[in-house]
């Protein structure tokens, strides 16, 4: 059978149509290959094995696919995604996301999201002729939507792959053990966290694309956590002091809209109490308690006012907490379709310092998560009964908990996993430093400043990014730390273990460090670190070679930079870039 060449390209329908490359791009244009059930063991095998539905992911897989290999997907939830979708937080962008900086393919699904608004919702015309028009208008994104848009996107263009049994999704697994012989992984055990059955998954590789490295510790691959000192890495923002268990904030998102006159007051959450009276003991010093309006501003570390008017009103200098994650603005929308604006919250007020996830047995883990989720209600409480009101009242009862927008109705309606922000991480052939793309120290080294100043050059590069060095509230009590950065190139050498020869990361969990994880870890950039070993691991079959191999024979790397450029990765910035 012959196997699909092209990546999905959603029409304004809303259809999958085939978007073909030139038959050399492809690795295995026509392989045959397809998954094997043994339905005695229970046992499945595919070319490549994926643990994560995130964006990481998910774009490996697509990669895998495009190139003629058989995928198996495992995601702990019911939906893939990852922060997209099952964690709700709208996509964090550089401001060149619209033409460049940026996989082919994750643009093709960002104008996906927008096909599908414009096929399926009742937009302003004046609205939908905008080419980049945003669904929500929020300040923070420029394609704030809602999580099931997304998740629809990712199904469409995954579909054929599963009807022509190229690709297997195991919704609500979790790997739960390893077989291991040297330094390869054999198989993985994963477990129905519905039914509690197992099943064995086989292959020649596999990638780790969970949210916080699990596979690394169940194969015995190296990593690090936490914060790295200054001593380790020279970094000018770098700790004292090694704290590796000292990982940035998880939140629990939520989705809320506003029916005024009405009262949609959710019962007191059981720890209302300690979260209302909770004063983030940290360094330096947080600005008051953390269920108010004020906070302390990322970059001085100075307490900054915050406002909260869930009618969107714009409060000047102020920022309306409303309007920053909003995924619907109404008046996007024909007059009558939508009583409220809906919005995510995903705010400083939820933001969960008080213990350290990774790393930590399963009942740890699991108190830190419900007191996570213990704050997001209490939070939620707060704005509907005690948040400070322009007229000088308490709190807007009308604003009303959609867990339907989550796909959570019947349980708490948070969002159906955390937003985690850090992860373990492993030790790669290349890590990447704050002297390599951080713009203070990049600056300090070269002597450059403005446009002259550039991140450090790879030679291996393999994809772009940008975001600022963004870390949240610490578990170890740290205050935010953001610092400016610069345009970026994801190193291959980042990617590969400095051992562990057929496995692979494809999320948070690859060779950066406590600090450059802070710019390496937005959707972007965790969706090319995706695609990048999706087409690593078919290049590497074919040439017959392991990754720590291909990494010292630079005419391989330079092969493959040339196949994934023709697939539509970018390895380097414009060099006018601003």
């Amino acid at each position: 059978m012959k196997r699909r060449n092209f990546i999905g390209n959603l029409t304004a329908a809303g259809a999958v149509m085939a978007y073909p490359f030139s038959a050399h791009s492809s690795i295995f244009p026509e392989s045959g290959r397809s998954i094997r059930l043994n339905a005695t063991s229970n046992s499945l095998t595919a070319d490549l094995v994926i643990v994560g539905g995130g964006l990481g992911g998910c774009a490996a897989a697509f990669a895998a696919l495009r190139n003629g290999l058989t995928v198996l997907l495992t995601e702990e939830t019911d939906w893939i995604g990852g922060q997209l979708t099952q964690q709700g937080v709208p996509p964090d962008e550089h401001q060149w996301i619209e033409t460049h900086g940026a996989t082919e393919l994750y643009r093709r699904l960002r104008k996906g999201i927008r096909s599908y608004y414009r096929h399926n919702y009742p937009l302003r015309e004046s609205v939908a002729a905008k080419p980049h028009f945003n669904p929500g208008g929020a300040s923070v994104s420029a394609l704030a939507h809602e999580p099931r848009v997304a998740l629809a996107v990712l199904e469409d263009l995954f579909a054929p792959y599963i009807s022509s049994r190229q690709l297997l999704i195991l919704k609500e697994y979790k790997a739960v053990s390893a077989e291991t012989r040297g330094t390869k992984v054999l198989a993985l055990q994963v477990k129905s966290l519905r039914t509690g059955e197992t099943k064995e998954l086989k292959g020649p590789y596999f990638v780790d694309a969970t949210e916080l490295g699990d596979l690394l510790p169940m194969t015995g691959t190296d990593y690090i956590t936490g914060a790295e000192s200054k001593e380790q890495t020279g970094e000018l923002h770098a700790a004292d002091t090694q704290e590796p268990n000292n990982n940035q904030s998880f939140t629990h998102c939520f989705a809320i809209d506003y029916v005024k006159g009405e009262d949609w007051t959710i019962k007191k959450p059981e720890d209302y109490k300690f979260w209302r009276n909770f004063k983030p003991d940290m360094e330096p010093p947080w600005s008051g308690k953390l269920l108010e309006l004020i906070y302390s501003n990322p970059r001085t570390l100075a307490p900054k006012k915050l406002g909260f008017h869930p009618e969107g009103i714009d409060m000047g200098d102020i920022l309306n907490l409303w309007n920053y994650r909003r995924i619907i603005h109404k008046d996007n929308f024909e007059p009558g379709s939508y009583k409220s604006d809906i919005t995510i919250v995903n705010y400083p007020q939820n933001d969960y310092v008080l213990g350290n996830i990774v790393d930590v047995d399963q009942k740890e883990f699991e108190t830190h998560i419900n007191q996570g989720k213990q704050l997001s209600l209490s939070l939620l409480y707060w704005l509907q009964t005690e948040a400070p009101r322009p007229d000088g009242g308490k709190g807007w009862p009308g604003v009303r908990l959609r867990s339907d927008i989550m796909g959570t109705e019947g349980a708490d309606g948070l969002a159906k996993y955390p937003y985690i922000r850090e992860s373990r991480r492993i030790k790669a052939l290349f890590t990447v430093l704050e002297q390599h793309v951080g713009k203070e120290q990049r600056s300090k080294i070269t002597g450059l400043q403005g446009n002259g100043l550039k991140a450090e050059t790879f030679t291996d590069s393999v994809g772009v990014g940008y975001y600022h060095i963004d870390l949240h509230p610490s578990s170890g009590g740290d205050n935010y730390i953001d610092f400016g950065s610069l345009p970026f190139q994801i190193p291959l050498g980042a990617l590969i273990p400095v051992k562990m020869e057929n496995l692979l990361p494809a999320n948070k969990n690859i060779g950066t460090t406590h600090l450059t994880n802070g710019c390496y870890r937005l959707h972007p950039v965790e969706w090319s670190i995706g695609e990048a070993v999706g087409m690593l691991v078919p290049f590497l079959m074919h040439k017959g070679v392991g990754p720590q191999q291909m990494y010292k024979n630079s005419d391989l790397i330079r092969e493959f930079q040339a196949l994934i450029r023709q697939q539509g990765v970018e390895t380097e910035w414009p060099t006018n870039q601003g």
